[in-house]
């Protein structure tokens, strides 16, 4: 009887040391919560002073203090660390908050992140100064962007969606009104077209006008015309849009003067215009030039994009640029052009020059990252920002057919804009199916 309750005792530890292994493979959160964290917790309280000893971490304390701790207390005095504030687990890592002592700053600890992820055993340490003199450890127990669940709740407001999952586990949001103006840049297969079907989706729900330019005849933007108000599918047709659009926003200029405001929110609610997002599916196309007749258009187009990225944020026009590259040798006016463009979304690219083009100006320190995108991970990308600040994000799998439901549901909102009637698309007919003729070959009788 011993021996078969014994059995029975080892089977089941068995089964759930099989079951803790499954779920760290196949629920890494149902793992991290009911294991990883109560160990990280432990290992984070455990070794918190001597990890920030040996990272550098630590400042010699005040003369007074110093006294104290030699005469009252009859110990030696030791360096303090920061002083932890709050700890809290998540069900993708832990969130401490510390309090930084006199002589560091937050960039010290962000230079330490990497010693601290292998000195705890955790994913990733992201550090985030929340306030003056207080920084937030986000620590991540697990790859949160190898299978990409977006979080169920996530706040969301007027000209904000969210796009993709940050590094930390928090979702990264396209804040318009904070962001204007972004450039997406990567090579073949790296996730350009996914992260810019998540902004279609976002977008096509909110009471907004969405213009695509899509020089490749309209192959990446075409499915989605029910929710488009205009679309370019030539440089001819991009020409004659972004004309259009130059008008428009000095028409809105003229309606911000008559009421003497300073941009498009702080008209009455009534009045306001619709915002405008302009999509560029791939801005080399309309740089580049096969003959020297086309330079007078290239010029044109380009002067226009340069007067919409510098002013047109006010009136509530937002420009999303697309690309593999875009530097200096796409010609007259790339430079300036990129300068406009705040937000930054860098996949998968070729070469470190084209990260640079992308990052360089705003975060430098994220130029590695870029260069260090696995190719067998399309869809993660590094985000960045005219702040210093950057992350890696990845978007969630979609389909275009998911995208193209949400654009027809949405037709609805499409907003009426004459001036852009003559390149509203044709919208498609919805696709019934149909019984064809069978492509498989009969099998012959046998006799």
């Amino acid at each position: 009887m011993t021996d078969l309750s014994t059995v029975v005792e080892a089977g089941g530890a068995l089964a759930g040391v099989g079951g803790l292994g499954y779920a760290k493979v196949r629920a890494p959160r149902v793992y991290w919560s009911l294991v990883g964290l109560p160990i990280a917790a432990s290992r984070f309280r455990w070794t918190y002073g001597t990890t920030m000893d040996v990272c550098g971490l630590t400042v010699q304390p005040s003369g007074l203090r110093a006294f104290m701790v030699r005469n009252v207390a009859r110990r030696e005095v030791q360096p303090i660390p920061p002083k932890i504030r709050r700890l809290k687990g998540t069900s993708t890592g832990l969130v401490v908050s510390l309090r930084i002592p006199a002589g560091l700053e937050p960039a010290d600890v962000a230079a330490a992140s990497e010693r601290l992820r292998h000195a705890w055993g955790v994913h990733s340490v992201t550090v985030v100064e929340s306030k003056p003199g207080v920084v937030e450890l986000r620590m991540t127990g697990y790859d949160v962007l190898r299978r990409v669940r977006m979080p169920r709740r996530i706040k969301a407001g007027p000209m904000v969606i969210p796009v993709a999952l940050r590094e930390d586990g928090a979702p990264f949001m396209r804040n318009y009104r904070e962001v204007p103006h972004s450039l997406t840049l990567g090579s073949n297969q790296s996730g350009k077209s996914m992260y810019q079907r998540n902004l279609i989706k976002g977008l096509a729900k909110l009471p907004v006008g969405l213009i695509g330019i899509d020089c490749k005849r309209g192959v990446e933007q075409g499915p989605y015309a029910p929710r488009l108000s205009a679309l370019a599918t030539t440089p001819d047709e991009a020409d004659r849009v972004l004309e259009v659009l130059v008008e428009e926003m000095e028409a809105r200029f003229d309606l911000l003067a008559e009421h003497q405001v300073s941009d498009l929110w702080s008209l009455p609610e009534r009045l306001r215009p619709v915002p405008l997002v302009v999509l560029v599916d791939e801005v080399a196309e309309l740089f580049l030039i096969a003959v020297k007749k086309d330079e007078e258009r290239r010029d044109r187009m380009v002067m226009q994009m340069v007067r919409l990225a510098q002013m047109a944020r006010a009136v509530g026009i937002y420009l999303e640029v697309c690309g593999q590259r875009f530097g200096s040798e796409l010609g007259r006016g790339a430079t300036m052009l990129r300068a406009q463009l705040t937000g930054r979304v860098v996949h998968r690219v070729n070469d470190k020059q084209t990260a640079e083009m992308g990052l360089g100006d705003v975060a430098p320190d994220a130029v590695f990252a870029a260069t260090a995108i696995a190719a067998n991970r399309p869809g993660v990308a590094v985000a960045g920002d005219a702040s210093g600040g950057w992350s890696r994000i990845r978007t969630p799998r979609i389909t275009a057919d998911e995208v193209v439901a949400v654009c027809r549901e949405y037709a609805h909102l499409v907003p009426d804009l004459p001036a852009l009637a003559p390149f509203r698309p044709a919208t498609p007919a919805k696709p019934t199916p149909t019984e064809g003729p069978s492509l498989i070959k009969p099998r012959p009788v046998a006799e």
